[in-house]
């Protein structure tokens, strides 16, 4: 049976809803996983700062190299196995992620894991969009919500079991088995076709599809420069214990979550140009404040501030790609996918390069001026 025959046979329901959170839980899952493990495999095979650096742009890159790629495959072959190649995939890294000591072999094993989580995330943003249109409903949020969730659970799960003795290779077992379990039960119901469109493997965005990827690309800048920089902020300009310096990106991902987990029905309440434009705003004043205020109470606000706006402006941006015309999704969704991780791979270095020519505050005062043209955005896209 061919794909498009595959399409006519069923109308995505309440099942496949339910398998798409999973796989987004598990995207989420996944790549937080490996948070944990970044110090041991640093002491592992005796790397310094500037070396780790590029070891990990080897995940950013076998990411965005697999974003198209499953994108194309998932348009042959169906969601559901693209899906489960990913999550394979993560699983083989992830024992390889604990054990090696060599850089070559842990330049491969990032660019494996890179590959499958790329894959993954790719592909389930691809259902998201197939199974939100066929519902009728807005859900996207609650889709990127499990993400997030599962990014919560991943971090906090994996430095428990480190904390409580377990080795690195110990806790990758713990999850690998409950991702195979997580992907038992979402494969039944994962769409066996990936596109309800056809066109070429490869295309460069254009039109609609690059303004909302640009969009993506500044919405997930914002969200690496806070992921890396904002610590970094506190302790140096704030004077905040390096060990409470990580407390701004916790109220960052707690206010981004529970936005998200809430934001399918703050989507049908403003609707998604009210959100777009409020919550660029809300993110550009977030981030002001926690870069002008004098005091890092006031700087923790503001980083609240920022999850919370930043929010719901990606899924709403997807939902959006799913009723566009001008490209098919299986090459709109990854493209805009691809950039978004580009956002959150460039900004780390983006403000890094911005900081030393000036200051940290301006850097992160110049992201506030883009979350305003995000917002402008909004306007403009109308969707």
């Amino acid at each position: 049976m061919t794909n498009l025959n595959a399409q006519t046979s069923f109308v995505p329901g309440r099942l496949e809803q339910m398998s798409t959170r999973i796989a987004f839980f598990i995207a989420g899952f996944g790549i937080a996983a490996w948070a944990p493990l970044v110090p041991y495999a640093k002491a592992r095979a005796g790397l310094d700062e500037g070396t780790l650096g590029l070891l990990l742009l080897c995940l950013g890159v076998g990411s965005i190299l697999a974003m198209p790629i499953a994108g194309m495959l998932a348009t042959r072959f169906g969601c559901r196995r693209v899906v489960s190649a990913g999550v394979l995939l993560i699983c083989a890294a992830l024992p390889l992620l604990a054990t090696v000591s060599s850089i070559p072999a842990l330049i491969a094993a990032l660019f494996m894991f890179g590959a499958g989580l790329g894959t993954v995330d790719s592909t389930v943003n691809l259902q998201a969009v197939i199974v939100e249109r066929a519902s009728g409903k807005t859900m996207m949020s609650g889709f990127h919500g499990l993400f997030s969730l599962g990014g919560i659970v991943g971090a906090a799960g994996v430095s428990a079991l480190l904390g409580l003795g377990v080795s690195p290779f110990g806790a990758t077992l713990v999850v690998i088995v409950l991702l195979i379990v997580a992907l038992l039960k979402a494969v039944p119901h994962l769409l066996p076709y990936g596109s309800e469109s056809s066109g070429p493997a490869f295309a460069v965005p254009h039109g609609i599809v690059l303004f909302i990827g640009v969009m993506c690309f500044i919405v997930f800048l914002t969200e690496g420069a806070v992921l890396d920089w904002s610590a970094v902020f506190l302790a140096s300009e704030r004077g905040i214990d390096t060990a409470y310096a990580g407390l701004g990106y916790a109220a960052f991902a707690l206010t981004m979550t529970a936005g998200r987990l809430t934001g399918d029905a703050i989507v049908r309440r403003l609707g998604a140009t009210k959100v777009i434009v409020f919550g660029g705003l809300i993110a550009a004043v977030g981030l002001a404040l926690a870069t002008f205020a004098p005091t890092w109470e006031a700087a923790l606000v503001g980083y609240a501030l920022v999850g919370a706006g930043c929010s719901n402006i990606v899924p709403v941006l997807y939902t959006a790609v799913g009723k566009q015309t001008v490209m098919p999704e299986s090459i709109a969704v990854p493209a805009i996918t691809t950039l978004g991780y580009a956002g959150i791979l460039a900004g780390p270095a983006v403000i890094g390069f911005v900081a030393h020519g000036s200051s940290l505050s301006f850097a992160f005062g110049l992201m506030a001026v883009l979350l305003v043209a995000v917002a402008i955005g909004g306007k403009v896209l109308k969707v």
